[in-house]
């Protein structure tokens, strides 16, 4: 087996170690994660089951339907990078630990995970960045926003009558 180190804007990428490459962001003195990218090999003993399969394509639910059936049926909703007990960024982090503080059911779908279902995200919401959280079935914004409607109690106010059943 062989690998590469490459270094590309600051980020050190090491490829093609047991069918993935590897990417690690470095900073000058700090680790910021570590994302896995599948690569499909064309070697045909490679197993089905590794290989890449997007969720929806054999239910015969659009992408845009999926996203709108998830605003609709969860009362908090967050599309990020990640999942909210590992988030894959900064901004994912700090909304699902906003929204964490007031004990309200959190639904999520990691866009890392499938790049149509990112595009789908931001047609619905006419929003270009990550993470996008939906609370009674309206676009309220990004971490910022979250954060912001925190810290005026506006977040407190519109959250009051969801709690979580656990």
């Amino acid at each position: 087996m062989t690998s590469h180190l490459h270094v590309y804007m600051g980020t050190l990428i090491l490829e093609k170690m047991a069918g993935l490459t590897y990417c690690i962001a470095l900073s000058s003195s700090s680790y910021y994660g570590m994302r896995y990218f599948s690569t499909v090999s064309n070697d045909p003993d490679t197993h089905d089951d590794f290989k890449p399969a997007t969720k929806h394509e054999s239910s015969g639910i659009s992408l845009s339907d999926v996203v709108e059936k998830d605003v609709k049926d969860n009362p908090v909703m967050i599309y990020m990078k990640g999942v909210p007990d590992f988030p894959q960024c900064g901004f994912s982090s700090l909304a699902v630990r906003v929204l964490k503080h007031y004990d309200a059911p959190l639904s999520a779908r990691n866009i890392l995970e499938d790049p149509e279902l990112k595009s789908a995200v931001k047609a619905f919401s006419h929003w270009p960045t990550f993470p996008q959280i939906f609370i009674k079935g309206e676009f309220v914004g990004g971490s910022d926003i979250i954060l912001n409607m925190h810290q005026n109690g506006e977040l407190k106010e519109l959250l009051k009558d969801i709690k979580s059943n656990q």
